[in-house]
């Protein structure tokens, strides 16, 4: 999976705040403060990376850039932030090519999320592998079936997002914001226990019986799914 992150921002403390933050969640980041230098960073770009867009850019702005790069044929994803919060607006950045729109200020949580379902979005969209495994549980994304040494687990549909979610990026610590965005969607009452409680049923069939516990809570920051003993 491609974790790299190129931020194009001129405002030197929100930049700062970025890549410090992003860094912080394991994201690889490049970073340039003109439109000019983000997009001869965009063209070089390996497939896969996502684009963190400001709005306003000296040199050629962010509207300018994306369309650009759209006209040109390249296809990743696109995050725009701006401090512009009117509906046309958002609208014109979306109709030049950007996938998603932020305004400013604001909450970090949702920058995260929306990252990762653009990201998650980008993986949907390419061959991806038939199968993923962490110690002895396995899912078939084919057949969206789960099994763990061998026996196979009976999972709702949503279970098997949350599992999938978990176990592609093992290791990964996600919060229940992020998990509430990728699996149950933006709209969803970020109020809500409805991850505590699928955390609950999916330990229930997971880890019972099993020495090794592969669900883990991760105290003040969400949950992480590995094969590493506590």
């Amino acid at each position: 999976m491609n974790n790299q992150i190129l931020v194009v921002e001129d405002d030197v403390r929100v930049a700062d705040f970025l890549e410090r933050g992003l860094k912080a969640e394991g994201y690889r980041v490049e970073l340039v403060r003109t439109g000019p230098e983000g997009l001869a960073m965009a063209r070089g770009a390996e497939p896969g990376v996502l684009l963190l867009l400001d709005l306003m850019l000296p040199g050629l702005s962010g509207l300018e850039l994306c369309q650009t790069l759209r006209a040109e044929g390249r296809h990743m994803p696109v995050l725009m932030l701006s401090a512009l919060s009117n509906t046309e607006d958002k609208v014109n950045g979306l109709r030049l090519g950007a996938d998603d729109y932020l305004t400013k200020p604001f909450v970090f949580e949702e920058l995260l999320a929306r990252i990762e379902a653009l990201l998650r979005r980008g993986r949907e969209q390419r061959p991806r592998a038939s199968t993923l495994q962490v110690a002895d549980l396995v899912l078939d994304l084919e057949r969206m079936q789960a099994s763990r040494a061998g026996q196979p687990i009976m999972l709702t549909a949503r279970e098997l997002a949350f599992l999938e979610l978990l176990m592609s990026a093992p290791g990964r610590v996600y919060s229940r914001e992020r998990i509430l965005s990728n699996v149950w969607g933006t709209n969803e009452d970020p109020l809500t226990n409805v991850v505590d409680v699928y955390v609950r049923r999916l330990r229930a069939k997971i880890d019972d019986g099993h020495d090794l516990m592969l669900i883990k809570t991760v105290r003040g920051f969400g949950y992480r799914l590995d094969a590493m003993a506590d």
